[in-house]
């Protein structure tokens, strides 16, 4: 089975306050795009079926740092192993989306792959279920049960789906390679509750969001790293509408009304242009 686990953006990231678990409150708009990895799991049939290491894990396209074991979809199969029976499996992830870039590819990877040991095996998982060990994989790893706009709060884990329709508007997606810590980035900032939900904001035109709508991690990482600011800059340059850094970074989007030919203007960079 393949399947093809896809990106989000955040519209709006606000920081409202530290919980006792050491994770943070937020609100922002998830909202899903077309930038695929590709995945395939099917049964692997050359693993015997009492064999203690019964998953086998292959990539291509981008480097995957770190071990077999550290991957959330190696984690996703023994937590579901420890509730239904699974054959030994073979996955083969090809990774397109950028890691560390604010776009939840890992999570989505994860997400899809829950998904897909639920069809090929025919688990009957309730999309409950689903959500339940997707909670249990990662913050964000639920909203790509669904794969819908959602307004989401608490750990970035409680979700609310709105009405939000962006299929008239283009995309343009920039990655410096520039990694950004999340532990990082959430050490420099200060939590506040925003004068307005963002709720509210959202479901105003998209002509308003520019100066409205905010990333509260971009006043840090800005700083830090202002080749970050200059994409958005640029981007604001180059007609969008609407421009911000996604979840922590580093990656850049800017929304625009027109199809966009932008690939040549930001040397050394992902760049990726699409309609939403």
């Amino acid at each position: 089975m393949i399947v093809y686990p896809n990106a989000k953006i955040n519209l709006g990231l606000n920081i409202i306050g530290k919980r006792e678990d050491a994770y943070h409150n937020i609100e922002s708009v998830f909202y899903p795009i077309g930038l695929c990895d590709i995945l395939e799991v099917v049964k692997n049939k050359s693993i015997p079926e009492n064999s203690e290491n019964r998953v086998s894990m292959t990539n291509s396209g981008i480097e995957i740092p770190g071990k077999t074991e550290e991957n959330l979809c190696f984690k996703a199969y023994q937590l579901i192993a420890n509730d239904y029976y699974l054959p030994p499996i073979k996955i083969h992830l090809h990774k397109v989306i950028p890691i560390g870039a604010g776009l939840g590819g890992g999570s989505s990877d994860a997400a899809f792959f829950v998904r897909a040991l639920n069809d090929l095996f025919d688990l009957h998982f309730s999309f409950g279920e689903m959500h339940h060990y997707a909670r249990l994989l990662g913050s964000d790893c639920s909203f790509f049960i669904n794969n819908q706009a959602v307004f989401a709060q608490q750990r970035g884990d409680e979700f609310e789906r709105i009405a939000l329709d962006l299929s008239a508007y283009y995309i343009v997606l920039v990655y410096p390679a520039i990694h950004i810590s999340t532990a990082e980035a959430y050490g420099m900032i200060k939590p506040q509750k925003p004068q307005y939900s963002l709720e509210e904001l959202i479901s105003k035109p998209i002509s308003s969001w520019k100066e409205s709508i905010i990333n509260d991690f971009e006043q840090s990482v800005f700083v830090k790293h202002p080749g970050i600011q200059n994409i958005k800059n640029r981007l604001y340059e180059k007609g969008a509408i609407y421009s911000s850094m996604s979840g922590s970074g580093s990656s850049v989007f800017g929304i625009f009304q027109q199809p966009t030919n932008l690939k040549d203007d930001f040397e050394n960079c992902f760049v990726w242009e699409a309609k939403l």
